[in-house]
């Protein structure tokens, strides 16, 4: 039997290159700075689509304040962020919910500013006590940033499931929406489709309390949070039950990755990171909804204020109904717009389930399509209330990038020349909300 030498053994030896620290802020310090390489090494890689989706929205910006200007109207920056829902922003900003924004008998009641979900104006008071910017312009820098991010998530997916090419067209379709405008104004269109693109590029990547934390954060920007949440929900099911699926494949007594009985702490880390995330996910979205319902003293106190609006569940009634109008009937170019983005978005959801999407983005499509199609009233709106249904713009961004550049681009440009256009058309020429 071998016999280990004592000087040897306490001769302070050098130390072993795979030996780390066990404490104390190196390791930290360490973590903190393989992070930030890599995020740097993402953002390099990504610096073409964010590039190009800034480069987008500002020629529409341009075309908007050019127009503006021969029309005598307010600059651009007044116009993205001081009209319609951009308004109730900055009243929630200014003085909270209490504060009744004039007319305070609106829709006859004085509540109607609950209809508005809390993430965005306190982001706007925030960031004007940190810069001392006017509201409406911390409105509009907000939603600036929120299409940004939101354009380097949509890249993300597009390369995970197709390939870099895929992801830049995807971001170049998002820029060139017929409402694309929406995401440079002080409206919420953009930060939410932000927090959910990146909560669903993190379900696609197993990261699943990453997911729901951030799905919690969409549901309080908006009532399609409910979307995003189902999306991770379903995601979170599905992956219990792949994990029963292994456990019962797996032969007795031994346990996932080869590790004995008694070996389980791997397994339980994920079903509790799985939970975690259904439980996170809908959170925001269905505590704005509880807090509303305490604040009124009735449990569909939320829905009772969207009712003031007009804006009921009818199934899609009145929304076809609307659709057949236009067909029949002489309506503004605002109507045949909608119209045909309805009809666009039915169609390439279909397309979308054929080619078998991954499961979370089909469901987090399918629900937007389902709240915006199912919604009575705010007809000319429902354009505006797919901007966030991303997934939807996989399909064409996948056939485009298979094509020769110059026929890509041949097929692209008339989209961004006729953004920049309806976007100027929207604000300046419209009536009525976008």
């Amino acid at each position: 039997m071998p016999v280990a030498d004592p000087a040897r053994a306490a001769a302070p030896g050098p130390a072993r290159p795979d030996r780390r620290p066990t404490g104390g802020p190196a390791p930290v310090l360490g973590r903190a700075a393989r992070l930030r390489d890599r995020l740097r090494a993402e953002l390099l890689v990504a610096a073409p689509a964010l590039t190009t989706y800034l480069a987008l929205r500002f020629f529409g910006i341009a075309v908007l304040a050019a127009w503006a200007h021969l029309k005598g109207a307010p600059a651009a920056g007044q116009l993205l962020g001081g009209d319609w829902d951009s308004v109730w922003y900055r009243g929630i900003a200014a003085h909270g919910y209490a504060h009744a924004i004039p007319p305070p008998d609106h829709h006859g009641r004085r509540d109607c500013n609950l209809a508005f979900f809390p993430l965005l104006p306190l982001g706007m008071k925030l960031l004007t006590g940190l810069t001392g910017l006017p509201l409406g312009v911390s409105g509009v820098v907000l939603a600036m940033l929120g299409g940004l991010v939101a354009a380097w998530a949509l890249y993300l997916i597009g390369r995970l499931l197709h390939g870099p090419r895929t992801g830049l067209v995807l971001v170049v379709l998002w820029a060139s929406l017929p409402m694309a405008v929406v995401e440079n104004m002080a409206y919420t269109e953009a930060p939410f489709t932000a927090l959910a693109a990146w909560s669903l590029y993190a379900v696609l990547r197993g990261r699943r309390l990453t997911a729901g934390a951030l799905s919690l954060l969409a549901g309080l920007t908006r009532p399609t949070g409910a979307a995003i949440a189902a999306a991770v929900v379903v995601a979170a099911g599905t992956a219990l039950v792949r994990e029963r699926g292994r456990d019962r494949g797996r032969p007795r007594g031994q346990g996932p990755d080869g590790e004995r009985p008694g070996s389980n702490g791997r397994r339980a880390a994920r079903t509790w990171r799985i939970v975690a995330a259904a439980a996170l996910a809908p959170l925001g979205w269905l505590g704005y909804l509880a807090w509303v319902g305490v604040r009124l003293g009735s449990p569909g106190g939320y829905f009772a204020v969207q009712r003031a609006y007009g804006s009921t569940w009818d199934g899609g009634r009145g929304a076809l109904h609307a659709a057949k109008m236009v067909l029949i009937t002489s309506k503004p170019l605002m109507y045949y717009v909608v119209t045909l983005v309805l009809v666009a978005a039915a169609a390439l959801f279909v397309v979308c389930v054929l080619r078998r999407q991954p499961l979370p983005l089909l469901v987090y499509s399918g629900v937007l399509l389902l709240i915006t199609y199912g919604g009575a009233g705010f007809y000319t709106s429902k354009a505006r209330f797919l901007i966030p249904a991303f997934p939807l713009l996989l399909p064409v961004a996948r056939a485009l990038a298979r094509m020769r550049t110059s026929t890509a681009a041949a097929m692209l440009v008339p989209l961004v020349l006729g953004s920049a256009w309806f976007g100027g058309h929207l604000v300046l020429v419209w009536p009525y909300a976008p």
